[in-house]
């Protein structure tokens, strides 16, 4: 019976790995395709990867992603931080419904929602103040922190959750003033959620093209925007090859980040065996 069950999990999991990676590695094989058509092999070429270095347009844009992304990935890691800090360690406090309500409301709330209510809000205050001028990279840039700055808040707090907070109290009796305690103790040990969260706001950002649609404006079309204009009319193996470029980076950044991660977890477990040790 264990071994019937066992053979059903693993058939289960070799198909929903299949099901998720089989499409990216078919992409990844056409990318390498000579033939134009992209569902035809007509032998190894690297040709589309030439041909995607001399397309301005996609490269252009390729960068502009990943300027606001990483500009987004930032800010939203920085703000979500504070946010997640102060609903997992300030307790109950005069308006903590509210900031729950506004830090977790993005993750609910319809992409096209978001970006039609970022859109007329962007409206208002250049009505009223003149800022921001017009709609481009700062528009998309507001709409994606508000967007992810959810996500790291959320990670964040689910971190703090697991934290032991005699550790911050130690130092603190030690002498440390509360600013010392957060740089020196909290913050190292919240550093894989903070990876964590930076990556994901990260992928969003380069992801999204719903609610950068709506708050772009003219020469500030983002990389999904260009490339979903170019797959209505058909997809062209230079996409692959793009396509194929960005797994590649994201795979390197996945692998670097996991392995950040384990040694600072290694780290802190000798770091605890020696306190008990010594102790």
């Amino acid at each position: 019976m264990s071994s019937r069950v066992s053979w059903s999990r693993l058939s289960a999991l070799v198909f929903g790995f299949a099901f998720l990676y089989i499409p990216i590695l078919s992409l990844v094989v056409y990318s390498f395709n000579r033939s134009k058509l992209v569902t035809v092999w007509g032998g190894f070429s690297t040709q589309w990867y030439g041909k995607l270095f001399e397309n301005t347009q996609i490269l252009d844009a390729a960068w502009l992603s990943l300027r606001i992304a990483a500009i987004n990935a930032t800010g939203a890691t920085l703000i979500g931080t504070f946010a997640g800090l102060a609903l997992a360690r300030f307790g109950r406090f005069r308006g903590r419904t509210l900031l729950s309500g506004m830090t977790t409301a993005p993750l609910v709330m319809p992409d096209v929602i978001t970006g039609l209510s970022l859109l007329l809000l962007f409206v208002a205050m250049e009505q009223a103040f003149g800022w921001p001028a017009g709609r481009g990279v700062t528009t998309i840039t507001i709409a994606h922190i508000t967007l992810t700055l959810s996500y790291v808040a959320v990670i964040v707090q689910s971190r703090m959750a697991t934290l032991d907070g005699s550790l911050e109290e130690a130092a603190m009796d030690l002498g440390a003033r509360p600013v010392k305690v957060f740089l020196q103790v909290t913050l190292p040990m919240i550093a894989p959620a903070l990876v964590s969260g930076w990556l994901l706001a990260f992928t969003i950002s380069l992801d999204d093209m719903v609610i950068a649609s709506f708050v772009s404006g003219p020469g500030s079309s983002t990389l999904p925007m260009v490339i979903y204009s170019k797959v209505r009319l058909g997809v062209s193996p230079d996409i692959n090859a793009l396509a194929t470029i960005m797994v590649g980076l994201v795979t390197l950044g996945v692998i670097t980040a996991g392995l950040f991660m384990f040694r600072k977890e290694r780290l802190r477990i000798r770091d605890m065996q020696l306190a008990v040790s010594a102790s």
